[in-house]
C-alpha cells in the first residue's frame, strides 16, 4: 500500500495543509518515508459534518448489518498481511511478535462486539407495563433502552499502535453502539494509522455503510485534537495517554457551550502488595513475574507496577535481592518515541538525586540514548520515605519501580489512603493472608478498578467481565471501561418511551420481542413477549 499522508474523510482524501511532519524510526535514528499533513480546521469540520449526516442512517441499520461491518473490518485487517505489522514496528520499535499479538487482539474484540450486538440484550431493554385501572391514578406504560449518542472522536494511543488506536476498542465499540467515528491519528505512528484506516474504509464500502461513518485526521500539534473535541458535532470522545494531555482535553470537553463526556485513560501507579505467606512460599517466582511485568514492552504499559510494598523481614529482604538481580540482566530497549524517552530519562535522573530513595538495582548493560533506549531501574524506600515524597505516587512511564518496606499491615492501609485512583492493584498472598489483611482489601476496593490475586497487572483478558478503568487520575469516569463489551456504554444513553404505540417503538421494546432478546419486564428478566 502506498501511503499518502492525507486526511481520510469518509471515502475521499484531502490534502489542504502545507504544515507537514514525518514519522521516525527511533531505533535506527532515521525518518520514515511519507510526509503527513496536519489537518486544517476546514478538514475537521468536513469530517464531523459528514459523520453527523451519517449518524441517523447508521444508527437505524439492523444490528446484524452493523455486525457484518465489524466482521468485514476483521477480514480487511487479515488481508493486510505483514504490511501493518512492519510499519507499526518501524514507527514504535515494538517487535513484530508484539505487533502480531496486537493484531490478534483486534480480531478478538472486533468479532466479540459483532457477536454481542447480534445477540442484542446489551441494550438493557426495560418494560413496565401500564395499568389504566390503577387507583388513585392510572399507571402509564414506560419502556426504555440504550441508544447511541452521535459522532465519537477517538484518540489513538502511543503504546498500542494497533490494539488501542484506529482499530482499538474505542473505535469498534462506538461502531457497535451505532456511532460514526473520527479518529485522531497518533503522530508517533501516523503510517500505521493510515494503513489501518484504509482497512476500515474498504470494510465500510464492502458493507455499504453510510458515507462518513469513519474518518481519519492527522496532526502532531495539540490544536488539532482540541479543535476536534470542541466541534459542536462531536457527542463524546475517548482518549488513552498522558495525564497532562488527557486532562487538557477533558477540560476542553467540559468548557464547551454544550459539554460532552470525555473518557480518558491516563496515569496509574498500579501498586503491588506482597503478603508474608506468599513471600515465604514463592519469593523467587514472584520476583521473576514482577520483573517480567515491569519490563514488558519496555515498561510502557498503563498497568505497569510502579510501587511494590512488603513487610520488612527476611522474606522481604530476599525478595528485594532477587528482584534486583533479575533487573540487572534486563537489556535496554528502544522506547516508543523521543518524547516518551525524554520524560523517562528526566524522571530517572530526578529519582537518582532524591534523598531517602536508594538505587536497589539497574540494568547492567548501559542504554544508548541516541536510540531512545531505556534501562530498567529498581529503587527502594521505607513507608516513611514514601509518604514524605509525593512524587513517588506519580506514574513514571518506563521500566522503573519502587520497593517500599513497611513495618506492619497498618502501613499498607496508610499508603493506600494516600494513593490516587489506579487502574489496578495486585495482592500476592494466601487465603490466610487475605483474612489477616481484610482492611487493606477494603480500602483498595475504593481506589482501583481491577483487583488481581497472585498475578500481575500487565495483560488484559478481552472478555465481557473485564473492567479497565479506575478513579481519577486513572480515568476521568471510573464507572466506564475502555476494554471489554461494557466499553459500548460510553457511547449510548438511556431513552424512555411512555405510552408509545407498539408499532412505533424500537424493535427491542415491542410487545412481540422480534429480536428475542433478554428484557426486564415488570422487574423480571425474560425473553418472553409482553
Amino acid at each position: 500500500m502506498t501511503l499518502t499522508g492525507n486526511q481520510l474523510i469518509g471515502s475521499r482524501e484531502s490534502a489542504s495543509s502545507s504544515d507537514t511532519f514525518v514519522a521516525r524510526n527511533l531505533a535506527l535514528g532515521s525518518d520514515l518515508d511519507t510526509v503527513f499533513r496536519e489537518a486544517t480546521e476546514a478538514e475537521i469540520d468536513d469530517a464531523v459534518n459528514l459523520a453527523t449526516a451519517a449518524f441517523d442512517p447508521f444508527r437505524r441499520l439492523l444490528p446484524e448489518t452493523r455486525a457484518d461491518f465489524l466482521e468485514a473490518i476483521a477480514v480487511e485487517l487479515i488481508a493486510l498481511g505483514d504490511e501493518l505489522l512492519l510499519r507499526a514496528s518501524a514507527e514504535t520499535a515494538h517487535p513484530l511478535t508484539r505487533c502480531a499479538a496486537e493484531r490478534d487482539r483486534v480480531l478478538a474484540h472486533t468479532r466479540q462486539f459483532a457477536e454481542w450486538i447480534r445477540e442484542g440484550s446489551w441494550v438493557d431493554a426495560r418494560i413496565d407495563r401500564g395499568n389504566p385501572l390503577r387507583q388513585p391514578l392510572p399507571k402509564p406504560d414506560v419502556r426504555s433502552l440504550l441508544e447511541p449518542v452521535g459522532p465519537v472522536a477517538v484518540f489513538g494511543a502511543s503504546n498500542f499502535p494497533i490494539a488501542i488506536s484506529v482499530l482499538g476498542t474505542d473505535t469498534i465499540s462506538a461502531f457497535a453502539a451505532g456511532c460514526p467515528v473520527i479518529v485522531k491519528a497518533h503522530p508517533a505512528h501516523p503510517g500505521t494509522c493510515e494503513i489501518a484506516a484504509r482497512a476500515i474504509q474498504r470494510a465500510a464500502a464492502r458493507t455499504r455503510m453510510p458515507e462518513g461513518v469513519f474518518s481519519l485526521i492527522q496532526g502532531r500539534t495539540p490544536v488539532t485534537g482540541t479543535r476536534l473535541v470542541q466541534h459542536h458535532g462531536i457527542a463524546a470522545a475517548a482518549f488513552t495517554g498522558s495525564l497532562a494531555g488527557g486532562r487538557a482535553l477533558f477540560d476542553t470537553a467540559n468548557s464547551r457551550p454544550q459539554p460532552i463526556p470525555f473518557y480518558a485513560e491516563m496515569g496509574s501507579i498500579n501498586p503491588v502488595f506482597l503478603l508474608p505467606g506468599a513471600l515465604r512460599a514463592r519469593a523467587e517466582g514472584i520476583a521473576q513475574g514482577f520483573v517480567g511485568a515491569l519490563t514488558a514492552g519496555v515498561g510502557q504499559f498503563c498497568t505497569n507496577p510502579g510501587l511494590v510494598l512488603g513487610l520488612d523481614g527476611e522474606e522481604w529482604k530476599r525478595f528485594r535481592s532477587l528482584a534486583a538481580e533479575k533487573v540487572s540482566v534486563y537489556d535496554p530497549a528502544t522506547m516508543l518515541h523521543a518524547g516518551i524517552h525524554a520524560a523517562y530519562a528526566a524522571g530517572v535522573a530526578d529519582r537518582l538525586e532524591r534523598a531517602g530513595l536508594d538505587l536497589l538495582g539497574q540494568s547492567t548493560k548501559p542504554a544508548d540514548p541516541a536510540r531512545g533506549e531505556a534501562a530498567a531501574y529498581l529503587f527502594a524506600t521505607t513507608h516513611e520515605g514514601l509518604l514524605a515524597d509525593p512524587s513517588l505516587f506519580e506514574e513514571l512511564f518506563g521500566p522503573v519501580s519502587t520497593l517500599v518496606s513497611c513495618r506492619n499491615p497498618g502501613d499498607f492501609v496508610e499508603v493506600v489512603g494516600r494513593l490516587e485512583g489506579s487502574l489496578s492493584a495486585t495482592i500476592h498472598g494466601t487465603e490466610e493472608d487475605l483474612a489477616e489483611h481484610a482492611e487493606l482489601i477494603a480500602v483498595l476496593r475504593r481506589k482501583v478498578g481491577r483487583l488481581i490475586f497472585n498475578g500481575y497487572p500487565v495483560g488484559l483478558e478481552i472478555c465481557h467481565s473485564i473492567h479497565h478503568g479506575g478513579p481519577f487520575p486513572a480515568t476521568t469516569h471510573s464507572h466506564f471501561t475502555s476494554i471489554g463489551t461494557r466499553a459500548m456504554h460510553r457511547f449510548v444513553r438511556p431513552v424512555c418511551y411512555q405510552d408509545w404505540p407498539d408499532g412505533f417503538l424500537p424493535m427491542e421494546l415491542q410487545n412481540a420481542n422480534p429480536r428475542g432478546i433478554l428484557r426486564l419486564i415488570d422487574g423480571e428478566r425474560t425473553r418472553e413477549e409482553t
